[in-house]
């Protein structure tokens, strides 16, 4: 108020002398201004932050205000997310802490050493791994009563309960439409989820009780201590009901499971062994060995290529944890390292065909190629090329076993250097095989362009069919995937070995030496081979003898196979050679028409595979969560997609930019190599804190300038920004699990560490210190209640659903995926019940009901 000796204002903390001036202005310093009340009537929303603003923002239009703080805020998610990965990373170097166990073995002075974890995945996934997802909302409450002045604030309670109704609702539904149509994922140890599932209702319900029924609108310091215990106590029924201490024992005993990862009660040691060797980062080199083989079944592949399948293939075998998910969730929507390797589109369609292939080396159990069953379907070479003017050619699709069925396949092209509606007519087909019929051809068209090119080459795969009852009594063959390579060549060509000579295990089984057509590839074509003894002897050391290699019109690599005898005594290095001759169809021998294969023991063989050893450990190593050291850290920081730019995409380099700032501040907290990782884990969990508070202050005044209330902000935008990690990783695990565990198993039990943690602890701060003080710990029901009572009532409306999902058929008997439109309904259903949610806690909050 002006008075007439002067008005003393305050305006961001500058205390200067005021004037009366003209109307309801003042003069300060010859300079005229409005009255303090008017500055700070048109200033609003700028009190409401414990951190910001860091400096005045009252001459901006409070369009502007908005925008940069709804930007600040959609940036500081990602900051979080960020550093919610590393955190995480020092979370699973914790997790991750192992004892030996010791197994009898063969030899009976040296029993064979596994190790398994000690954290059990129930203990590990409520405690350490939920702080890790929950942490945001868990500070971001605690932090609001704290600045608060020890009194409530609906923020952090208003995003404890949206955040849960976002993660049951929504995450369910996205995971129930992930799976692909026909599959389903069922949850796999249901005691566990449902002792999870109880709490996650009894804590809403007991919130809802201490805030109406027994202390309305104040929360005791009693109140707020059962809250928190009822924390361990989910804990220890969790585990208990994981080791399966009381009720009926599973179907399948997963406690080995738990410990020992893809470990299945019967298994031999062998795959022990293999589990054991991945979680060191070393390989067994027996099934490197075995795999290496069936990689080189396809044409075209380099020793990188393989050590990069093998890692994909260890990957894909071990279990993860939802952490894993939500790690690689973050890294991909941040431009980071990855998680999983990156592949090639070649490689991608290689190992997809692997996959399908049932003598695919895999860390469990194979099946076995049974001829008398099934029938076996394959191409006749892995290879071919034909020249850009040929037109239309055909190609040999052969099948072997059972021939009394009729069975069909599906053929397809897939685009190399060489693309479709450019080079070649796109295939896409169904091949079907009448009973007794053993060859069927698929007509293949190149398009000729009349220009220079180099070289290209497409590939031709087969796959089985969807339908499950037309993939019964068919299988895939050696050479699924077919490469075409386009030539400017009309001449047959001539014959000869890839290499002088081959070095091959004596336990290899065949020994596979490709012959390969150069300089031409028209026409049919043939050769005649023979064995010739050295100092290995057919008979004794292999199968020797002679035969004739067949070439096709545009074929370029056949195959010869001889068996190697494993006599599993110790010997020398010895050699046998084998020769190519009389070649027919107007072909020619090449340089190398001889060539010697040299059988070594198992222990000098080993000195072969070291290079691709160290090739594939490097593979695993790179797709380790954490880093080991700072360079490591500052490394990913600075590189998009880690390093490796050959499969960085347009939007890795984009997020990466984006969030570069955020990567190169994070990059200084420790590696959680220091001190078994928990240094790292509380400096970033005091990171999470900090940017939390920035969060939070975002928050209220974007809520504000906008005209949205706390308790509606919390429930959508901050809710949506701290679930949307989780939404990633729950869709990854979902496609990529045999089980639902990892991606909505967790979700009740995250839930309810939420209540317990984030919003018993701070009630707990508060109570204690009102209680000292003399006053009462007001937290008004209101809003927070209704919030909450709603939130109940859906929450056991959708847990009954999903467990009527996995009892009836219409849904196929799982909590996700199923039929196509049963699956679609579960979809819709979900999001409804978020939206009633959100709609009916809104519209309360605004006093319209």
């Amino acid at each position: 108020m002006a008075t007439e000796e002067g008005l003393d204002v305050s305006l961001d903390q500058m205390v200067v002398v005021a004037e009366p001036g003209p109307g309801n202005s003042y003069l300060i310093n010859n300079n005229t201004y409005i009255n303090e009340e008017d500055v700070y009537s048109g200033y609003r929303c700028a009190r409401l932050g414990l951190l910001l603003p860091f400096f005045s923002e009252y001459t901006w239009p409070e369009e502007v205000r908005a925008f940069l703080y709804l930007a600040g805020l959609l940036y500081c998610f990602l900051g979080v997310a960020i550093i919610a990965d590393i955190f995480m990373g020092a979370i699973e170097k914790i997790t991750s802490k192992t004892r030996k166990v010791y197994l009898t073995s063969e030899k009976e002075d040296e029993p064979e050493v596994i190790e398994v974890r000690i954290w059990s995945d129930a203990v590990a996934n409520l405690t350490l791994m939920a702080l890790g997802s929950s942490a945001p909302e868990i500070l971001l409450s605690v932090i609001e009563v704290i600045g608060n002045n020890f009194e409530s604030g609906e923020l952090g309670p208003g995003t404890i309960v949206g955040s849960a109704a976002f993660n049951l609702f929504i995450i369910s539904a996205v995971c129930v439409m992930s799976i692909p149509n026909g599959e389903t994922r069922r949850i796999r140890d249901i005691k566990v989820f449902g002792v999870t599932a109880v709490f996650s209702v009894v804590a809403y319900l007991w919130l809802l009780i201490i805030l109406v029924a027994v202390s309305a609108d104040e929360v005791e310091v009693w109140e707020a201590l059962v809250t928190v215990l009822m924390f361990p106590a989910l804990v220890l029924l969790a585990w208990l009901a994981e080791k399966n201490f009381c009720g009926v024992p599973n179907k399948t005993d997963t406690s080995k499971q738990i410990e020992l990862g893809n470990f299945q009660p019967g298994e031999t040691d062998k795959f022990l062994r293999q589990q054991q060797y991945f979680k060191d980062g070393r390989l067994d080199r027996d099934g490197l060995v075995a795999f290496i083989k069936e990689v080189k079944n396809y044409p075209g592949l380099t020793d990188e290529d393989a050590a990069v399948l093998a890692a994909s293939k260890l990957v894909e075998s071990q279990s993860h944890s939802r952490m894993w998910y939500r790690v690689g969730a973050v890294r991909s929507m941040t431009g980071g390292r990855k998680t999983q390797p990156q592949l090639s589109y070649k490689l991608k369609e290689v190992y997809s065909a692997m996959n399908e292939h049932p003598e695919a080396p895999t860390v469990g159990e194979v099946p076995k190629v049974i001829p008398s069953k099934n029938a076996i379907i394959d191409f006749h070479s892995g290879s071919c090329a034909v020249m850009e003017n040929i037109g239309k050619f055909e190609v040999a699709i052969c099948r072997s076993g059972r021939t009394d069925n009729e069975v069909s396949v599906r053929v397809e092209t897939i685009d190399g250097t060489a693309t479709e509606e450019q080079d070649y007519v796109a295939i896409n087909e169904v091949i079907t095989f009448k009973p007794g019929e053993t060859e069927k051809f698929v007509e293949v068209e190149i398009i000729n362009d009349n220009q220079w090119e180099p070289d290209e080459e497409f590939f031709l795969k087969i796959s089985l069919l969807l339908d499950r009852e037309k993939r019964d009594g068919v299988q895939l063959g050696r050479i699924s995937i077919m490469e075409i390579t386009i030539l400017n060549d009309d001449e047959p060509g001539m014959v000869m070995f890839q290499k002088r000579g081959f070095l091959v295990k004596e336990s290899v089984g065949n020994a596979v030496i490709p012959v390969v057509r150069k300089n031409g590839a028209d026409g049919e074509i043939s050769v005649k081979w023979r064995t010739v003894d050295k100092s290995a002897i057919s008979g004794h050391d292999y199968q020797g003898g002679e035969g004739t290699l067949v070439f096709k019109h545009t074929e370029i690599v056949q195959n010869i196979e001889i068996p190697i005898i494993d006599d599993m005594a110790p010997e020398k290095d010895e050699h046998f050679e084998v020769e190519l001759f009389d070649p027919e169809g107007g072909a020619k021998l090449g340089q190398i028409n001889r060539t010697a294969v040299t059988i070594t023991n198992d222990d000098d063989f080993n000195n072969v595979l070291s290079n691709m050893m160290m090739m594939t450990n490097a593979n695993l190593h790179s797709l380790q969560v954490h880093h080991e050291t700072y360079i490591g850290q500052i490394k990913d920081a600075l590189n998009v997609n880690g390093g490796d730019l050959e499969n960085a995409s347009g939007m890795d380099y984009f997020m990466h930019f984006l969030t570069f700032g955020w990567k190169i501040i994070f990059a200084l907290v420790p590696p959680p190599s220091i001190l078994g990782g928990w240094l790292c884990f509380f400096v970033s969990l005091a990171v999470i804190g900090v940017l939390t508070a920035i969060i939070g202050d975002l928050a209220a005044i974007f809520g504000c300038l906008v005209g949205l209330r706390d308790s509606v902000t919390a429930i959508t935008f901050v809710a949506l920004g701290t679930s949307l990690p989780d939404t990633f990783a729950s869709k990854t695990a979902a496609v990529q699990e045999k089980y639902a565990d990892n991606a909505v198993g967790n979700v009740t039990g995250s839930n309810s560490v939420n209540v317990f943690l984030g919003l018993g602890a701070p009630w707990f701060i508060a109570a204690v210190y009102h209680l000292c003080v003399g006053t009462k710990f007001v937290v008004k029901a209101g809003n927070l209640g209704f919030s909450v009572g709603l939130f109940s009532g859906l929450c056991v409306t959708a847990l009954t659903f999903l467990m009527a999902r996995r009892i009836l058929g219409i849904f196929g008997k799982a909590e996700l995926g199923g039929p196509p439109i049963p699956k679609y309904i579960s979809f819709v259903f979900l999001v409804i019940l978020w939206l009633i949610y959100v709609v009916c806690v809104s519209f309360q909050a605004y006093e319209y009901f």
